[in-house]
């Protein structure tokens, strides 16, 4: 176990608490309480980051924490539950998850793979998981790989995951993309200040520039084939003998209703 000063996951908060961290943050919590309000179920799961609550605007009656190591009391007794554990190795039952948020959680793991995969096995049928990250196509990804500059965002990403990767890792998994967003169109400012100047970018950067925000948040939903019930040959051939049996009944209660009449026209006629 890596010691706690060195854990991807407080580094990471450690830079949201930053103005430029904070800038972000505030981005990310606004799209991801819009897309978990009208997600219902019974269990919902955040993985990392313990000091934001981005299921506060969710109605589940079950919210549990999930990190990689202890968080505060003050802070646990804001969950249901927590539980310290890695986003590969979730300790939960197969398909037993309804909503599964993964805030920056796929750039802090070396197996980025194999949390997209737990996440496919914890989620039940119809289930939601909820990806934030930052964007690599960005201003604040090209000014976090300049070489003669220290790194702008955090130190702890294993690698840079483009939007458009995630998306096809997720259909490989058989998620289906509900919705995504991109956001925080701003330079690479460290000032509050400086930052604030320059809102009017997020309303410009969304019409014209969309793909090129530096967080991102992807919603998709796991989704199962169904199964349909082929009966056997013998069954449908009955259905069909018994359909043909009952048009030739109707025919022939019919034919002998005409006849009948027939013969009461004549009788009536010859008298």
């Amino acid at each position: 176990m890596v010691p706690n000063s060195q854990q991807p996951i407080v580094e990471l908060q450690s830079w949201f608490d930053t103005d430029m961290g904070q800038y972000a943050l505030k981005w990310e919590q606004l799209k991801i309480d819009a897309l978990v309000a009208d997600v219902f179920g019974y269990r919902a799961i955040q993985v990392g980051l313990p000091q934001v609550n981005l299921l506060r605007q969710n109605r589940m009656p079950f919210k549990a924490y999930v990190g990689q190591t202890l968080i505060e009391p003050s802070i646990a007794s804001t969950w249901q539950a927590s539980v310290v554990a890695e986003p590969e190795y979730l300790p939960f039952d197969s398909n037993s998850i309804d909503l599964l948020i993964l805030p920056h959680a796929l750039e802090c793991s070396q197996d980025q793979h194999a949390v997209l995969r737990e996440a496919h096995r914890v989620l039940v049928p119809e289930g939601r998981v909820v990806i934030s990250g930052f964007n690599p196509l960005s201003l604040w990804g090209f000014r976090h790989h300049l070489p003669f500059l220290k790194p702008w965002l955090p130190a702890c990403l294993e690698d840079d995951v483009a939007p458009n990767k995630i998306k096809d890792w997720l259909r490989l998994l058989s998620f289906e993309i509900d919705r995504g967003h991109f956001g925080c169109y701003a330079p690479a400012l460290k000032s509050q200040k400086w930052l604030n100047r320059f809102t009017f970018m997020e309303p410009a950067g969304d019409r014209w520039w969309p793909i090129f925000g530096a967080v991102y948040v992807v919603s998709a939903v796991k989704k199962v084939a169904s199964m349909h019930l082929i009966t056997p040959n013998w069954q449908r051939q009955k259905k069909r003998r018994h359909s043909r049996q009952t048009v030739g009944a109707t025919y022939q209660k019919s034919r002998n209703m005409t006849q009948s009449i027939t013969e009461t026209l004549s009788e009536q006629k010859g008298s």
